[in-house]
């Protein structure tokens, strides 16, 4: 492990992910476990880091790490950052565990035109690590809780989240939405997914009237079972996307390119989306949280 530089964990609420990585910002070697601040049990972090890490945790290497893990109910706060955010702001902030275990990147706020505070966390250190140094980005990070950002020249300028994952997974589990639906057919999952984009682009009603069609159409016969997940996954992405513009266009940005952060399934059913909004789109690089923390661990001055 001689060309090993860093250790970067990206420790969220279900998962924990560590990698090691070399001086090029390469990953050398992964591990993952379900070990998400939820499944930690009487605040003992240090026993969760330990398994994770393995036979790297005697590896003389400095250890950052993003995500929830710096959250209130994380090990230790690190505490928001207002926007806008650089990456050197971060990296003067870090926060650090009481043993010394590990440094922590807090996560950014802003608040919106309505007045209400927004937050991130994890989410800045992927939007530093996809964005190049004198680039100007407009970027989504879909999720549970899908966030939209303007990134200039690894600053991140402002941003704006829309629940778009969780609500999804809350009208089909628990909603009369569900009740009709069945597994996916694969052999229509794209057309239906389509559909209800174009529903969720176009309709300028509102959104809890437009999510009933995904039980009224199906009792019209004009939606399988199969394809309700689908057309409601799609209306719900469309929204967001339309809004999204709004939003962008309030703050005078162009909404013509969109850089897609996240995992392949995602970034894949978002890109859909966007181009059926007429909306040129690229994904984000695979390792954008490794790479945003080791930006932040140079601007910090560790010897990397």
């Amino acid at each position: 492990m001689d060309e090993a530089a860093l250790i970067a964990v990206d420790w969220g609420t279900t998962s924990a992910r560590a990698a090691l990585v070399d001086r090029d910002a390469t990953t050398l070697r992964v591990r993952e476990a379900p070990l998400g601040i939820q499944a930690v049990r009487d605040g003992r972090f240090g026993d969760a880091l330990a398994a994770l890490l393995g036979d790297w945790q005697s590896l003389p290497l400095p250890r950052l790490a993003a995500g929830m893990i710096g959250s209130r109910q994380g090990w230790v706060e690190a505490p928001y950052l207002d926007c806008p955010a650089a990456v050197d702001d971060l990296a003067l902030r870090l926060a650090r565990t009481p043993g010394g275990e590990l440094a922590i990147v807090p996560g950014v706020t802003t608040r919106g035109a309505d007045g209400l505070p927004d937050v991130m966390r994890g989410e800045e250190t992927q939007l530093l690590g996809a964005a190049g140094a004198d680039e100007t980005m407009l970027a989504v990070l879909p999720g549970t809780h899908s966030k939209w950002a303007h990134v200039v020249a690894r600053r991140i300028a402002g941003f704006t989240t829309f629940m778009t994952g969780e609500l999804y997974a809350v009208l089909l589990a628990h909603s009369i939405l569900g009740r009709l639906a069945q597994p996916a057919d694969p052999a229509t999952a794209q057309a239906a997914f389509a559909r209800g984009v174009a529903q969720g682009l176009h309709d300028d009603g509102s959104l809890a009237h437009a999510a009933f069609g995904a039980r009224s159409l199906a009792l019209a016969a004009e939606l399988a079972g199969p394809d309700v997940p689908e057309w409601l996954s799609g209306l719900l992405v469309g929204h967001e996307v339309r809004h999204a513009r709004a939003w962008a266009r309030a703050r005078s940005l162009p909404f013509e390119r969109v850089r897609v952060i996240g995992a392949d399934a995602l970034v894949s059913r978002y890109r859909t989306a966007l181009a059926h909004a007429g909306v040129a789109s690229e994904a984000g690089p695979a390792d954008a949280a490794v790479r945003g923390l080791v930006h932040i661990a140079r601007r910090a001055g560790w010897k990397l």
